[in-house]
């Protein structure tokens, strides 16, 4: 039943085989890609003694990129008039790559945008940063990405959500990665750079360096210029119930550099990945491969206590809360402090947003709720319900002072649809 869901699943048949299975199991679940592993243990054989010692953990470097690669690569690159990166989810995920690309970026100057699983992986307070594509096509970003005729796809991953639509041969798309690409519809990269990504990286950085170089970041400077308008300008948006994109810039004001913000699955993901300016690698985390709905509470729970220096919230719609609302006494319990946004429009705004169908848009997609700050205090949490929209940034500096754990029902207006290239 594991396996199709696991990178390796096992039947410990004997206790002599525990050590090796359990060395085993953490090499398979911390090498590329990193993911979940499955040890069955029976019964029986949990009650014998094991007399073996554990197996020590072996040293090893990750295999570095053909120079071939590297120099063909810094070719097309070279010869490109409007190049952009994309930081995708490895580049987001082991510790000496964000620094890497950062460098990379800096230094050469290269407009670079993200996709959802790679926020974070470089400082997007950094001006060669110019957005975050929060759907595959039609986003603010793809006005650069769709003029761009080389792409450096740093640590994509087709697992995530499509951060652009590749049609064949019309662009050209270097895939740089600890493994070589899987081709499918929308990502059929012309060349490939397989190897260790920070080594690629700084590799890739020296060669260019040493060419003469000229880009056009014009479309790419505008996408950028059009993201901070609409960020800064929301400020003054006092609607209400509010606008997601408020929300995102009052949340984003409160929780500073070092915050992390969990978010379930709902319409309110795209605003967050579009708008939301992280600093820090993994610090605006987003369930976009499955994207199953209850994520949010557990994943910030998870977080804490990773992070218990750090402030954390969970950011989740009605819908997406209440599948798994109970995980409060979780936190509770545990003592932490921890912060949760319900954004609240009585309705399945993702699936109204996706039925463009007359006929059938906001079919059953409306449910009632509780009042949530009640809700949260039959836990022992201290509830709050927003009043008006000058109040949620104060409001939520007031509830990381205070400490324990905190939840702020906040009504939303989704209205049709998110704005993609106003």
């Amino acid at each position: 039943m594991m396996e199709p869901i696991t990178k390796y699943s096992r039947s410990i048949e004997s206790a002599a085989a525990v050590p090796t299975a359990v060395r085993e199991a953490f090499r398979r679940a911390e090498e590329e890609r990193p993911g979940a592993v499955h040890l069955e243990l029976p019964e029986d054989i949990a009650t014998e003694r094991v007399e073996g010692n554990p197996v020590k953990v072996s040293k090893w470097l990750r295999p570095v990129a053909n120079e071939k690669s590297i120099e063909l690569a810094a070719h097309v690159i070279s010869q490109a008039r409007r190049p952009l990166v994309l930081a995708g989810l490895a580049s987001n995920r082991n510790d000496g790559v964000p620094p890497a690309l950062r460098r990379f970026v800096s230094t050469l100057g290269m407009p670079c945008f993200t996709s959802h699983l790679g926020k974070g992986a470089v400082d997007e307070r950094d001006p060669n940063w110019v957005g975050t594509s929060s759907v595959s096509r039609n986003d603010i970003v793809h006005s650069a990405v769709d003029e761009a005729d080389c792409i450096l796809s740093v640590g994509h991953d087709v697992m995530e959500k499509p951060p652009f639509v590749m049609w064949h041969d019309a662009q050209t798309v270097i895939h740089l990665n600890y493994t070589t690409a899987q081709v499918d519809p929308v990502y059929c990269p012309q060349y490939e750079v397989i190897g260790d990504v920070a080594d690629s990286l700084q590799k890739l950085s020296d060669a260019l360096q040493l060419c003469d170089v000229q880009w056009d970041t014009t479309r790419a400077k505008q996408s950028r210029q059009k993201l901070d308008y609409q960020f800064e300008s929301v400020e003054s948006d006092l609607r209400f119930p509010m606008h997601p994109l408020r929300v995102v810039h009052d949340l984003n004001n409160a929780m500073g550099p070092d915050g992390i913000v969990c978010l379930d699955n709902g319409l309110y993901k795209i605003w967050f990945a579009r708008h939301y300016r992280t600093c820090r690698p993994a610090s605006l985390l987003v369930d976009n491969t499955l994207a199953t709905m209850g994520a949010g509470l557990p994943s910030a729970i998870a977080s804490k206590i990773v992070n218990p220096t750090r402030s954390v919230v969970a950011v989740c719609g009605d819908g997406g809360f209440m599948m798994n609302s109970q995980e409060l006494e979780t936190a509770i319990r545990l003592e932490i402090d921890l912060l949760v946004l319900v954004l609240r429009d009585d309705a399945f705004g993702m699936i109204e947003w996706k039925r463009k169908d007359p006929l059938a848009q906001g079919f059953g997609t409306a449910f009632g709720n509780p009042s949530f700050a009640q809700y949260a205090m039959s836990y022992g949490a201290t509830g709050h319900t927003l009043a008006r929209a000058a109040l949620l940034e104060p409001l939520i500096s007031e509830c990381f002072t205070a400490g324990g754990v905190h939840l702020i029902e906040v009504p939303i207006d989704y209205g049709i649809e998110p704005t993609l290239t106003a």
